[in-house]
Protein backbone atom coordinates (compact mmCIF):
# COMPACT_ATOMS: atom_id res chain seq x y z
CA UNK A 1 0.00 0.00 0.00
CA UNK A 2 3.22 2.35 0.22
CA UNK A 3 4.05 1.77 -2.88
CA UNK A 4 0.85 2.89 -4.24
CA UNK A 5 1.32 6.13 -2.19
CA UNK A 6 5.04 6.92 -3.51
CA UNK A 7 3.66 6.01 -6.82
CA UNK A 8 0.86 9.23 -6.28
CA UNK A 9 3.03 11.78 -5.49
CA UNK A 10 5.86 11.00 -8.03
CA UNK A 11 2.45 11.41 -10.50
CA UNK A 12 1.64 14.59 -8.92
CA UNK A 13 5.50 15.84 -8.61
CA UNK A 14 5.60 15.18 -12.55
CA UNK A 15 2.71 16.55 -13.83
CA UNK A 16 3.32 19.52 -11.16
CA UNK A 17 6.54 20.33 -12.75
CA UNK A 18 6.15 19.55 -16.41
CA UNK A 19 6.35 22.53 -18.82
CA UNK A 20 4.06 24.37 -20.64
CA UNK A 21 4.16 23.82 -24.64
CA UNK A 22 3.39 27.32 -24.84
CA UNK A 23 7.05 29.50 -25.71
CA UNK A 24 7.74 33.11 -25.04
CA UNK A 25 9.36 34.62 -27.83
CA UNK A 26 11.54 38.18 -26.92
CA UNK A 27 10.30 39.99 -30.91
CA UNK A 28 14.05 40.82 -31.99
CA UNK A 29 16.13 38.50 -29.47
CA UNK A 30 18.44 41.01 -27.66
CA UNK A 31 18.55 44.31 -29.98
CA UNK A 32 14.63 44.22 -28.88
CA UNK A 33 11.57 46.18 -30.60
CA UNK A 34 13.91 49.10 -31.98
CA UNK A 35 15.10 50.74 -35.22
CA UNK A 36 17.16 48.89 -37.69
CA UNK A 37 15.88 45.10 -36.86
CA UNK A 38 15.10 43.16 -39.57
CA UNK A 39 11.86 41.40 -38.57
CA UNK A 40 10.92 38.98 -41.11
CA UNK A 41 14.65 37.61 -40.86
CA UNK A 42 14.12 37.26 -37.12
CA UNK A 43 11.18 35.08 -38.18
CA UNK A 44 12.23 32.86 -40.22
CA UNK A 45 12.84 29.82 -38.84
CA UNK A 46 10.28 30.03 -36.17
CA UNK A 47 6.75 28.56 -35.58
CA UNK A 48 4.71 30.37 -34.08
CA UNK A 49 1.13 28.23 -31.76
CA UNK A 50 -1.77 29.46 -30.42
CA UNK A 51 -0.80 30.23 -26.64
CA UNK A 52 2.63 31.42 -27.56
CA UNK A 53 3.27 34.97 -26.69
CA UNK A 54 5.46 37.51 -28.23
CA UNK A 55 7.58 40.09 -25.46
CA UNK A 56 8.27 43.54 -27.11
CA UNK A 57 11.27 45.11 -24.96
CA UNK A 58 12.03 48.37 -25.92
CA UNK A 59 13.02 51.89 -24.50
CA UNK A 60 10.85 55.04 -24.86
CA UNK A 61 9.73 56.55 -28.56
CA UNK A 62 8.43 53.54 -29.38
CA UNK A 63 4.69 51.73 -29.07
CA UNK A 64 4.09 48.13 -30.03
CA UNK A 65 0.60 48.68 -32.38
CA UNK A 66 -1.42 46.06 -33.18
CA UNK A 67 -2.69 46.64 -36.86
CA UNK A 68 -4.49 45.38 -39.83
CA UNK A 69 -3.26 43.83 -42.65
CA UNK A 70 -3.66 47.01 -44.88
CA UNK A 71 -2.41 49.61 -42.53
CA UNK A 72 0.67 46.78 -41.99
CA UNK A 73 1.41 47.37 -45.63
CA UNK A 74 1.15 50.43 -46.09
CA UNK A 75 2.68 51.64 -42.32
CA UNK A 76 -0.53 53.72 -41.85
CA UNK A 77 -0.61 54.70 -38.09
CA UNK A 78 -3.54 56.06 -36.01
CA UNK A 79 -5.85 52.72 -36.70
CA UNK A 80 -4.13 50.83 -34.35
CA UNK A 81 -6.32 47.68 -32.91
CA UNK A 82 -4.15 47.87 -29.49
CA UNK A 83 -1.28 49.89 -28.64
CA UNK A 84 0.53 49.81 -25.97
CA UNK A 85 3.75 52.41 -24.96
CA UNK A 86 5.20 51.17 -21.81
CA UNK A 87 8.40 49.39 -22.36
CA UNK A 88 7.41 45.79 -22.35
CA UNK A 89 4.77 44.83 -23.96
CA UNK A 90 3.45 40.77 -23.62
CA UNK A 91 1.17 39.75 -26.31
CA UNK A 92 -0.61 36.63 -26.01
CA UNK A 93 -1.40 35.10 -29.50
CA UNK A 94 -4.91 33.51 -29.24
CA UNK A 95 -5.74 32.95 -32.44
CA UNK A 96 -4.71 31.07 -35.63
CA UNK A 97 -4.06 33.52 -38.24
CA UNK A 98 -1.60 35.97 -39.25
CA UNK A 99 -0.75 39.16 -36.71
CA UNK A 100 0.56 42.59 -37.69
CA UNK A 101 2.49 45.10 -35.23
CA UNK A 102 4.27 47.95 -35.99
CA UNK A 103 5.47 50.78 -34.39
CA UNK A 104 2.92 53.59 -34.07
CA UNK A 105 5.36 56.57 -34.19
CA UNK A 106 5.78 58.59 -37.66
CA UNK A 107 8.12 56.71 -39.49
CA UNK A 108 9.41 54.09 -37.44
CA UNK A 109 7.21 51.28 -39.46
CA UNK A 110 8.80 52.78 -42.54
CA UNK A 111 12.09 52.13 -41.02
CA UNK A 112 11.45 48.63 -40.05
CA UNK A 113 9.72 48.39 -36.88
CA UNK A 114 6.90 46.53 -38.44
CA UNK A 115 6.26 42.57 -37.61
CA UNK A 116 4.02 39.62 -39.24
CA UNK A 117 3.49 36.94 -37.62
CA UNK A 118 1.96 33.64 -38.73
CA UNK A 119 0.28 31.89 -36.48
CA UNK A 120 -0.60 27.97 -36.22
CA UNK A 121 -3.58 26.37 -34.56
CA UNK A 122 -0.50 23.84 -32.83
CA UNK A 123 2.67 23.34 -32.64
CA UNK A 124 4.95 19.90 -33.97
CA UNK A 125 8.02 21.59 -32.43
CA UNK A 126 9.18 24.00 -29.38
CA UNK A 127 11.58 25.97 -29.89
CA UNK A 128 13.53 27.70 -27.34
CA UNK A 129 12.15 30.08 -24.94
CA UNK A 130 13.23 33.00 -23.22
CA UNK A 131 11.78 34.34 -20.17
CA UNK A 132 10.37 37.90 -19.55
CA UNK A 133 9.38 40.42 -16.67
CA UNK A 134 7.51 42.23 -18.84
CA UNK A 135 4.19 43.97 -18.17
CA UNK A 136 2.05 41.61 -19.66
CA UNK A 137 -1.35 42.08 -21.67
CA UNK A 138 -3.13 39.56 -23.79
CA UNK A 139 -4.80 40.22 -27.32
CA UNK A 140 -5.85 39.18 -29.96
CA UNK A 141 -4.61 40.12 -33.69
CA UNK A 142 -6.19 40.61 -37.16
CA UNK A 143 -6.19 37.56 -38.68
CA UNK A 144 -6.34 37.12 -42.30
CA UNK A 145 -5.01 34.79 -45.63
CA UNK A 146 -1.46 35.81 -46.96
CA UNK A 147 -3.50 36.01 -50.31
CA UNK A 148 -6.25 37.83 -49.05
CA UNK A 149 -6.13 41.42 -47.22
CA UNK A 150 -9.51 41.31 -45.72
CA UNK A 151 -9.23 41.41 -42.04
CA UNK A 152 -11.47 40.58 -39.19
CA UNK A 153 -10.40 42.08 -35.86
CA UNK A 154 -11.39 41.44 -32.37
CA UNK A 155 -11.03 43.56 -29.25
CA UNK A 156 -7.84 42.24 -26.77
CA UNK A 157 -8.13 41.39 -23.33
CA UNK A 158 -5.56 42.83 -21.08
CA UNK A 159 -4.27 41.43 -17.89
CA UNK A 160 -2.19 42.31 -14.90
CA UNK A 161 -0.07 38.90 -14.18
CA UNK A 162 1.41 36.42 -16.63
CA UNK A 163 -0.18 32.92 -16.34
CA UNK A 164 0.42 29.73 -18.15
CA UNK A 165 -2.50 27.53 -19.12
CA UNK A 166 -0.52 24.76 -19.54
CA UNK A 167 1.01 24.81 -15.87
CA UNK A 168 -2.90 25.33 -15.04
CA UNK A 169 -3.71 22.01 -16.59
CA UNK A 170 -0.83 20.32 -15.59
CA UNK A 171 -1.57 20.67 -12.47
CA UNK A 172 -5.19 19.84 -12.89
CA UNK A 173 -3.83 16.16 -14.33
CA UNK A 174 -1.78 16.17 -11.12
CA UNK A 175 -4.84 16.02 -8.99
CA UNK A 176 -6.91 14.03 -10.64
CA UNK A 177 -4.21 11.62 -10.94
CA UNK A 178 -4.04 11.69 -7.40
CA UNK A 179 -7.26 11.61 -6.30
CA UNK A 180 -7.57 8.60 -8.57
CA UNK A 181 -4.01 6.91 -6.82
CA UNK A 182 -5.84 7.56 -3.31
CA UNK A 183 -9.37 5.85 -4.50
CA UNK A 184 -7.30 3.28 -5.35
CA UNK A 185 -5.52 2.75 -2.45
CA UNK A 186 -8.27 2.92 -0.29
CA UNK A 187 -10.45 -0.05 -2.25
CA UNK A 188 -7.04 -1.97 -2.28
Amino acid sequence: MAGAGVVCVAFWVLCAVMPSSATDYTVGDSSGWALGADYSTWTSGKTFAVGDTLVFNYGGGHTVDEVSASDYSTCTVGNAITSDSSGATTVSLKKAGTHYFICGVIGHCGGGMKLAVTVEAGKTTAPPTSSSSATPYSGTATTTSPATPTATTTTPTYTNAHSSAGNALSLSVAAVITWLALFVLVLS
